[in-house]
């Protein structure tokens, strides 16, 4: 069973488009396949719909956008500290700064960067792929895998909390003179509503910095949300976003593309 959506051109829009699906599924669906032709475009609160989204999710009391684009990309922090010096800087003062005990911080980019290995060793995913990517010696171009789910520490008998993204494979692909750097990710579980926008326009930009650190373009982006649903957020009042509401925000969401 699956639900492909068609290709998008944007975040904005595959948002807009997946969240529709799943609502007309009955407000949850499986195996959902999404693909953004350019997961930077528009990626900001300067667009209409990304601002409206953040707006409504604000009011619900839940993280808004930026912050959870910012789990698997600390968009800010990489234009203080560009290149490889934004490893140490996120370790050093966002993960300190955030305080966290136990296993899962609730920062992707943390595991792509600082993923422990059973012998205690530390490895930056990231920068290994980067590396490997941008050595004219290496002719592999479908080897580029990151690791997200860890089974040491993730594997536990509550069905709330730890980390969805699972895992993403990076992937060269030819487009005329150029290379454009794919990426593939793989969600045990999405929130359509709080969560689908930020990951998307996180993990584009999570793709333009691997692109520009390794010497290639930004290509596509492809996800597939094993378990997706329209949620329906809590307030500060523990009042349940209703599912008109949700609707309510696509229409107006749809609103500000056709004016």
């Amino acid at each position: 069973m699956y639900l492909p959506i068609p290709s998008q051109p944007d975040c904005a829009t595959t948002w807009r488009e997946a969240l529709r699906a799943v609502i007309a599924q009955g407000m949850e669906a499986h195996n959902v396949i999404l693909d953004i032709a350019d997961p930077t475009a528009g990626a900001t609160l300067a667009d209409p719909v990304v601002r409206k989204v953040d707006e409504f999710l604000r009011s619900k009391n839940v993280k808004p956008v930026e912050t959870v684009a910012n789990t698997l990309f600390p968009a800010a922090l990489s234009r203080r500290y560009p290149g490889p010096d934004l490893y140490e800087a996120f370790m050093t003062k966002v993960l300190r700064a955030a305080g966290k005990s136990g296993p899962w911080s609730g920062y992707y980019f943390e595991r792509m960067i600082h993923l422990r290995g059973p012998d205690g060793a530390v490895v930056n995913q990231l920068a290994d792929i980067i590396d490997r990517i941008s050595d004219p010696k290496v002719v592999a171009r479908n080897k580029f895998e990151i690791q997200t789910f860890d089974p040491t520490r993730d594997v536990t008998r509550s069905p709330y909390g730890g980390q969805c993204l699972s895992h993403g494979s990076f992937k060269l692909r030819k487009a005329g003179a150029v290379d454009k750097l794919d990426l593939t990710v793989l969600y045990r579980n999405h929130f359509y509503v709080e969560k689908l926008l930020g990951n998307l326009i996180g993990l584009g930009r999570l793709m333009a910095f691997v692109a520009e650190q390794s010497g290639v373009q930004v290509g596509a982006l492809t996800v597939v949300s094993t378990h997706a649903c329209a949620d329906q957020p809590r307030d500060a009042q523990k009042r349940q976003t209703s599912v008109a509401e949700i609707k309510a925000l696509l229409t107006a969401c749809d609103a500000l593309v056709t004016d």
